[in-house]
């Protein structure tokens, strides 16, 4: 098993194919498909199955995708470590929906004209998904809701985002829980930090509680779309509605202090790079 053959591997999973990875690596196809052939002989098992024209990992495959991942970042933090030098290689990035679309495509853009030769890889989460995908390794860094109370991370205060109830335009003013008028509350999965802040809202000494039901949706754009429709209400970042078209079906309320949020950019505190100290460093300049 040679650092090569890991890198080759890794590559087919992420490009779905070794036409694309070859194109990828600057390899011909028949050399990609000779070095996943050579890993699979070194390992004893297969690694791939064909679906039709995709190849699809087998539960071996997975298990050293896992293994391949964690060798070869090892390997770039180590020769960054012993030999500093300019960003490259890859960069796994999380972040909440409502930064990765409000506040992240311009510096994104950025990064990459300057640091072509990184390979950077964005996903979105909730803020617990996103810190457990942190400490485990699986991403380099994250943007997350603050606060941040976990002593091995490295936080870095970004954004001062400020939370706003949304209703339907045709709701009445909202001063305090008890003035909502509908009962069910529109938000993420479980994990995200700001369906936790709406809940405190609501559930705060000598105010309504939770309404009673909870619709959870996947984006933004599908949550307003439903409050505009009457279905319920939500609570969310003013950066995100700043983003919306006019007209549009919804009137937003503030939530006063309870609204306000900070969003960090999280890593682990013994691990770091060229390439994310490079982020970190355009993130901040970008306030």
């Amino acid at each position: 098993m040679e650092l090569a053959e890991l890198e080759i591997f890794r590559t087919v999973v992420a490009e779905g194919g070794v036409t694309r990875a070859a194109e990828r690596l600057n390899r011909v196809q028949s050399n990609v498909t000779t070095r996943i052939k050579q890993l699979e002989a070194s390992v004893g098992v297969p690694l791939f199955v064909r679906d039709r024209k995709r190849l699809v990992l087998t539960a071996s495959g997975e298990a050293l995708l896992d293994y391949a991942e964690r060798i070869l970042d090892l390997v770039q933090e180590a020769r960054e470590v012993v030999s500093p030098q300019n960003p490259r290689g890859r960069l796994r990035i999380g972040s909440m929906e409502s930064a990765a679309a409000s506040r992240l495509p311009a510096p994104l853009a950025e990064f990459h004209q300057r640091w072509s030769e990184v390979r950077l890889e964005l996903s979105t989460g909730p803020t617990d998904v996103l810190m457990a995908g942190v400490r485990t390794g699986k991403l380099d860094a994250a943007l997350v809701a603050g606060p941040i109370e976990d002593a091995a991370l490295s936080a870095t205060p970004l954004y001062k985002e400020e939370l706003m109830l949304v209703t339907p335009r045709s709701h009445r003013r909202v001063r305090s829980p008890e003035d909502v008028q509908l009962d069910t509350l529109i938000v993420f999965e479980q994990g995200c930090a700001y369906r936790r802040h709406a809940e405190s809202w609501f559930a705060g000494p000598g105010r309504g509680g939770v309404p009673v039901r909870t619709l959870e949706l996947a984006s933004y754009h599908a949550i307003l779309a439903c409050v505009a429709a009457g279905a319920g209400v939500a609570v969310v970042p003013r950066s995100v509605i700043a983003m919306q078209m006019e007209p549009h079906g919804f009137s937003t309320h503030s939530l006063g202090r309870d609204g306000r949020v900070t969003t960090y950019l999280v890593s682990r505190r013994e691990r770091s790079s060229a390439s994310l100290l490079a982020l970190r460093s355009l993130l901040v300049a970008s306030l």
